[in-house]
């Protein structure tokens, strides 16, 4: 006979871990190399291809996904002399049940009185060191909000869709779906205006034709410098929020002088070609599922 137990393993997820360590093995490694590859290229596509591969490499050696088990929730803002005071008020209230000595019982009130004020003060401090040291104070009061209100984020999500009457249960028929949407809604709104349909141009650049009076208009664009784009990236805020290759904005400051040099090659490359790398038309669409919608 043989006895089955079923394995509870421990919720996880998979995270890149940001420590300063991994930070500075990946502001090293930038540093190291020598980008050849990038400086002696011509194709706008082909430079922006091995600069982003490069940099990819170097900021997943740098940062690799590790599983990390979900601990039990836990309030950080309960010390360990609140935690002692909570367990005594538990034995305190098994004698206070049993018993009937009125100064015990005016002993325990108070006791939990005292605990109370003494619990509510720590969460109030505990917030404010929170909102007063964050990098970020509007999103994190918002959270402070939520987490006081008791408001809960609603893990509700879409098993099937309705599309063109017929019920889809299979995720990849969903994920095409909402791709082939996206990818033509502009189209599909732009030949359903009135008067519009005979009067599209294939061709983008007829639009910019039959806007300027002289066909000959030309634009001149300067080159930009290394100060520029140093500029521009400070000016961004440090959001861990990314697009599809994780790149976030604050590791793009930490690598900001690292490659300013490349960063100006390329775009220079850009503007003298008039060719926008492909690359960089990639986008990641996430549809928020929203109850009973």
């Amino acid at each position: 006979m043989s006895i089955y137990y079923p394995n509870h393993e421990r919720p996880f997820s998979y995270i890149r871990k940001f420590d300063n360590t991994a930070v500075k093995k990946f502001t090293d490694l930038l540093s190291y190399e020598n980008w050849d590859d990038v400086f002696q290229g011509n194709d706008v596509n082909e430079i922006f291809n091995n600069f982003h591969n490069t940099y990819l490499r170097i900021f997943h050696t740098s940062f690799p996904i590790k599983k990390i088990y979900k601990l039990p929730k836990t309030k950080p803002r309960l010390t360990n002399g609140i935690k002692t005071s909570c367990a005594n008020k538990r034995n305190l209230y098994i004698t206070y049940r049993n018993s009937k000595d009125p100064n015990f019982k005016h002993y325990y009130k108070k006791y939990c009185k005292i605990l109370s004020s003494t619990t509510a003060a720590a969460k109030k401090r505990y917030f404010n060191d929170k909102i007063i040291n964050s990098t970020n104070t509007s999103k994190t009061t918002w959270n402070v909000i939520k987490t006081v209100t008791n408001k809960r984020i609603t893990t509700d999500s879409a098993t099937s869709i309705n599309i063109n009457n017929n019920l889809i249960t299979k995720l990849i028929t969903i994920a095409d779906a909402f791709n082939t949407y996206f990818s033509s809604v502009a189209v599909n709104l732009l030949n359903n205006l009135p008067g519009i349909l005979n009067t599209v141009n294939t061709n983008p650049l007829e639009y910019l034709k039959n806007n300027y009076s002289k066909p000959n208009d030309t634009k001149h664009l300067n080159n930009t410098t290394t100060h520029e784009i140093d500029k521009i990236i400070h000016s961004l805020k440090c959001k861990d929020s990314h697009g599809y290759d994780e790149v976030s904005t604050r590791i793009i400051k930490i690598s900001a002088p690292h490659i300013l040099s490349l960063l100006t090659l390329i775009l220079n490359k850009i503007l003298s070609n008039g060719v926008f790398p492909k690359r960089l038309k990639f986008s990641e669409v996430k549809p928020l599922y929203k109850t009973k919608n």
